[in-house]
C-alpha cells in the first residue's frame, strides 16, 4: 500500500468517526485557509527554514543554526490533538 493510499484510507474512516456536524466546520476552517493565500507562502520540498530561536524542554533557548552546525537537522510541527 503506499502512503497516498494508507492517507486516503484514514481519511475515509475518520469521516465514519467524526460526527457530520464537525467535519462541516472543519472543512469550512480548511476553506478559510485555503481562501487567504497561505498556501502560496507555504516552503516547498528542499527550501531551508529560516532560523529561529525556541525554548527546549526545560526552557532553555535552542536555535536551528546551533543544531545545524552539528549536523542534519528534521523539523516535525506536532499540532496536538483536536
Amino acid at each position: 500500500m503506499t502512503l497516498q493510499e494508507k492517507l486516503d484510507a484514514i481519511k475515509a474512516q475518520s469521516k465514519t468517526r467524526i460526527p457530520p456536524e464537525a467535519q462541516a466546520i472543519m472543512q469550512r476552517g480548511v476553506e478559510d485557509v485555503r481562501r487567504s493565500g497561505i498556501l502560496a507562502r507555504v516552503p516547498k520540498v528542499g527550501d531551508r527554514a529560516p532560523d529561529f530561536t525556541l525554548p527546549d524542554a526545560h526552557g532553555r533557548p535552542v536555535s536551528l543554526s546551533g543544531l545545524r552546525a552539528r549536523g542534519p537537522v528534521v523539523l516535525s510541527f506536532y499540532r496536538g490533538r483536536w
